[in-house]
């Protein structure tokens, strides 16, 4: 019996996997053209298990060495021998592995790495007479895959490895060399070329600019998703709703490959129930576990902390940045995978890291934040029967503002408001429950909050209040979003900076729809 995976390489024959034939068709052919490729893609993005599959897709036309830095340490990078040695080494172990070829041609190139490898010095020298002579003597065109070059990232001696396999392939038409080179890692290799110069001569000038640019969509898309789901639901048999429940996943995981796989897992194993209810439980697991993609994602905040500001300024206040991949921080969060294009504009890369992002930050503030205090002194007040007494929550959350910031400076407030409000709220829910701000409404003025609580929605709409004629407009704007979510009642949370205002809270019809407002 299959089974989903999130760890290392995903079989068919073992595992339910989305189908990535015409990926590997694509990347064929870029090899079949001679190509050069660097694949650069966040944490567990199905980098490793796409390089399995290629290999064995090319394995008829071509010779394939595929090796990995990934266990590689200090010592095998110290110096230009050392990495020669374990780069013949790793050929030397993959040719045992290689079984399509006929025996004379395998025990040639095996004893031809053998001479190489069992010498006693061997040096960067010998790669380059090594390198021609194993491709002149393979029978089939030579392609080399490395995976985990990251490991590779801090040390002089692999960007010579690359300036030598770049001179190769510049003089390919005079001397055998590999047909084509993937290199695979988080990092691209200019930003690899970064890291190992001084902080003093950093420059952009990279030694593998050969490369064609890799743009092929890695992401999972909803269709995909629903042909792993037919296949489960083909073996279990459960009536699982396959469209819906493969569209709910990409909702919240915008195709990353790790939290489809992660989603389907938990809700396979922990018997969830493959349903709305089912799926929000799974998600609430993964937001609140300890994995490897978010030890990284927390791990690159602290590395890089011009990200979380961007991030922070997205997420608390609204603001927008240009998709400008010129940007360094906008060049390193792209490719950590941490935020995406949306027409021309950054979003965070999918609903889940969102969300766990809101967490992460509030966890920082909020133990020294007032209004987190007073949402947990508040929180056993506002459930009965299991329903969340938003009317309460939003009426408390108003006396609390006002009496909290009531006396602080216009600016403060417009720009720190709705981050207030998610202090507030996150011990109400904590636990139960969970939030997260629907990207595609963010702006400064306006974000559309929606809690789920044990199987409901509430969606609020929190913005800045602009005058009568643009409040009317926002509350059109919150009907059109509860039809979409088929509910018929929504919260408003209008931040007003009118010293005549009227704070409260009250009830109104519009649209046939039931609207609360409260007034802060």
């Amino acid at each position: 019996m299959r089974k989903f995976n999130t760890a290392g390489i995903c079989y068919p024959e073992l595992h339910y996997m989305v189908n990535i034939t015409n990926r590997l068709d694509d990347i064929k052919k870029k090899v079949a053209s001679g190509e050069y490729i660097t694949i650069n893609r966040g944490r567990q993005y199905g980098k490793t298990t796409t390089l399995y599959h290629l290999a064995k897709r090319l394995s008829n036309d071509y010779v394939v060495f595929s090796i990995s830095f990934e266990r590689m340490g200090k010592t095998e990078f110290a110096s230009d021998n050392s990495l020669a040695y374990y780069f013949i080494d790793s050929m030397r172990l993959k040719m045992r592995t290689i079984n399509n070829l006929n025996d004379y041609v395998k025990n040639t190139i095996i004893s031809t790495i053998e001479k190489y490898s069992e010498k006693k010095e061997i040096n960067f020298s010998f790669l380059d007479e090594f390198i021609p002579d194993i491709c002149e003597k393979s029978g089939k065109p030579v392609v080399l895959i490395i995976d985990e070059v990251d490991s590779a990232s801090n040390y002089e001696s692999f960007i010579k490895l690359l300036r030598l396999l770049r001179d190769k392939y510049l003089n390919r038409m005079d001397i055998p060399t590999f047909q084509s080179v993937i290199l695979a890692g988080v990092y691209d290799i200019k930003n690899l070329k970064l890291k190992v110069r001084p902080d003093s001569d950093h420059q952009y000038n990279s030694p593998w600019n050969i490369a064609v640019p890799f743009d092929e969509d890695m992401s999972l898309h909803k269709d995909g998703i629903e042909q792993m789901l037919n296949e489960y639901e083909a073996d279990h048999k459960l009536g699982m709703d396959t469209s819906k429940m493969a569209q709910l996943i990409w909702d919240y995981s915008s195709g990353y490959p790790f939290f489809v796989s992660r989603l389907c897992q938990l809700i396979d194993t922990k018997q969830l129930g493959w349903n709305y209810e089912g799926f929000l439980k799974a998600e609430k697991m993964l937001l609140t576990e300890k994995n490897t993609l978010f030890d990284d994602l927390i791990k690159k905040l602290e590395d890089f902390p011009e990200i979380k500001s961007s991030l922070k300024d997205i997420l608390y206040y609204g603001k927008e940045y240009s998709f400008n991949l010129d940007i360094k921080v906008i060049n390193l969060a792209a490719m950590f995978n941490f935020i995406k294009n949306v027409n021309g504009t950054v979003r965070v890369f999918n609903r889940t890291m969102e969300t766990r992002l809101y967490n992460l930050f509030t966890n920082e503030e909020e133990h020294k934040n007032e209004m987190y205090t007073h949402g947990d002194t508040d929180r056993n007040q506002f459930v009965e029967n299991g329903v969340l007494k938003m009317e309460n929550i939003l009426e408390r959350f108003s006396l609390h503002f006002n009496d909290i910031y009531g006396g602080k400076d216009t600016e403060f407030k417009e720009e720190e408001g709705r981050r207030f409000f998610m202090l507030y709220i996150k011990p109400i829910i904590n636990g139960t429950g969970h939030y997260y701000i629907e990207a595609e409404t963010r702006d400064r003025s306006r974000t559309d909050m929606i809690i789920d609580y044990l199987g409901k929605q509430y969606i609020i709409e929190m913005k800045i209040w602009r005058g009568n004629a643009y409040n009317e407009r926002g509350e059109k704007q919150l009907t059109e979003y509860l039809d979409f979510y088929h509910v018929n009642k929504g919260y408003m949370l209008s931040f007003n900076f009118n010293k005549n205002k009227v704070s409260g809270v009250k009830t109104l019809k519009f649209c046939e729809k039931e609207i609360v407002e409260a007034v802060v």
